[in-house]
């Protein structure tokens, strides 16, 4: 398509949850939006899509996202918040990360987390009153979270935080699992 551009949808708690979504339905229902060459990563709700959808209005990639979240709410029964990003801005984010320097254990997890809107009057970096996790910084629609494991385990969920504290919706996505996404998107 001329003029086309590669979109990644970041669908929020899908196949947790008892919130099943099969990927092959979720692709049919993404191609019967008009979007191109719909696939899928992994089961927990990455979708690529091309789209002459303009990547810089705003208001198109607004009604393009509530047009996505009306029509999963109406197959699946469930509320599914949806990010819409670029693959050149998901690029842009893992290019953007301040985790350079940051030694990876099997006790820290570093994730993106991408935002509906910026982080407005945040003062960072934001820690959780456990210090369970980190928020380091943020760009205008992605927030970079550094998690340490408890006993094995992540605490308590950044997302909700953050979509509790600045009133805007959210998912998350681990820094490598991100790297993969894009690759993925890449493929022709």
């Amino acid at each position: 398509m001329a003029g086309s551009t590669t979109w990644i949808g970041f669908l929020r708690a899908v196949n947790v949850g008892g919130r099943k979504v099969e990927m092959a339905r979720l692709r049919e229902l993404l191609a019967g939006l008009g979007l191109d060459r719909v696939r899928s990563y992994i089961a927990s709700g990455n979708a690529f899509f091309d789209s002459d959808l303009d990547p810089g209005s705003p208001r198109a990639r607004a009604e393009l996202t509530a047009a996505v979240e009306q029509r999963l709410r109406q197959e699946f029964g469930f509320e599914i918040p949806t990010v819409l990003r670029t693959v050149t801005e998901v690029e842009a984010a893992l290019a953007a990360a301040p985790f350079d320097g940051i030694e990876v254990t099997p006790d820290i997890r570093l994730s993106i987390v991408f935002l509906s809107a910026p982080l407005v009057g945040a003062e960072l970096p934001l820690r959780s009153p456990k210090g369970d996790w980190e928020l380091l910084a943020a760009t205008d629609g992605e927030a970079f979270v550094l998690s340490r494991l408890r006993d094995g385990r992540l605490g308590a969920n950044p997302v909700a935080a953050v979509e509790k504290t600045f009133g805007v919706t959210a998912t998350a996505r681990f820094f490598h699992t991100t790297e993969k996404i894009v690759a993925a998107a890449r493929k022709p």
